[in-house]
């Protein structure tokens, strides 16, 4: 109801379980049938067949699967999903955010264009994850042709331009047991908001948001969790009205969105199509401005200069 009355198309990334519930598939479907949302893959190793290996931390992160692995579980979750809902999917999230250097050739051969799995200033390795230390915190096109659609990750605080490089400090394990990430955010110095009402006040969510204008950023992705609806199903939400402070955080920060931020709500699949847009033409223009640099050499040198 509140994405409907702010015109938001959510992308629900869906694992092998929720896929094989005819109840939640029949529901999903509703909302696909009326274009009020897209469907995704989310791949839950341990909880995807083909059933077998070990079931662990380090391996509840697709990405550390070995690659055949990784893919026969990802084929047998998109076979189910297109099953059901008569259409293969073309998003993807890694579960735990847990890609590995085969994610993306396993992407590009089952049909994948759009990847939402990465988290910019985010470090996972402690658990055996992936460290997203050094990717852009905004969309781009990785060399295989999928769009990378990051979550917004975003610094703020005096010290917000050298994020990047303080905050791998502040997070090592002394500094962490000195609660330094703590310090460094009640003082106003350093602090790391992702957009998501897990954990963020509206507040924060907005002081976000505006931080990350200012520095130029043009894409915001809000994400959570659906079990965070269910009270008692995570931390975050542990009573009913728990549940309606966690819509209203959602509900709130739309409005801002659009009201005081001029923003207007687009789909995952509508945003990778501008990106896409905007890649093109920008390699159209460089075509275009080294064949009129080579003409005009190429007239130079017959003119003798």
């Amino acid at each position: 109801t509140i994405f409907d009355r702010f015109k938001a198309v959510p992308t629900y990334v869906i694992d092998y379980p929720v896929a094989s519930s005819r109840e939640a598939c029949k529901t999903l479907r509703s909302f696909v049938d009326a274009g009020c949302c897209e469907i995704g893959a989310h791949l839950h190793p341990w909880v995807n067949p083909p059933t077998g290996g070990p079931i662990d931390s380090f391996h509840s992160y697709p990405g550390n699967l070995p690659p055949e692995e990784e893919r026969a579980k990802l084929d047998a979750l998109t076979k189910r999903i297109e099953d059901e809902f008569r259409a293969r999917p073309g998003i993807y999230k890694a579960g735990r955010y847990g890609v590995g250097r085969a994610t993306e050739g396993i992407l590009l051969e089952l049909g994948y264009k759009i990847d939402v799995s990465l988290v910019p200033h985010s470090d996972f390795s402690s658990d055996g994850g992936p460290n997203f230390g050094g990717i852009p915190a905004h969309p781009f096109v990785t060399k295989g042709g999928v769009v990378a659609l990051p979550l917004t990750v975003t610094f703020v605080g005096h010290l917000a331009g050298m994020g990047a490089t303080l905050y791998p400090y502040l997070t090592a394990r002394l500094s962490h047991r000195l609660h330094a990430p703590g310090v460094a955010a009640r003082t106003g110095l350093l602090e790391r908001l992702r957009l998501s009402p897990e954990g963020h006040a509206a507040s924060d969510m907005c002081r976000e948001t505006r931080a990350a204008l200012a520095r130029g950023e043009r894409f915001f992705m809000l994400t959570y969790h659906s079990s965070s609806l269910l009270p008692g199903a995570s931390p975050y939400v542990r009573t009913t009205a728990d549940r309606e402070k966690f819509l209203e955080r959602i509900e709130r920060y739309l409005r801002f969105f659009v009201a005081e931020c001029g923003g207007r709500m687009i789909s995952v699949s509508d945003a990778a199509a501008l990106l896409l847009a905007a890649v093109r033409e920008r390699e159209t223009a460089r075509t275009d401005r080294a064949f009129v640099t080579a003409g005009t050499e190429s007239r130079q040198r017959r003119q003798g200069w």
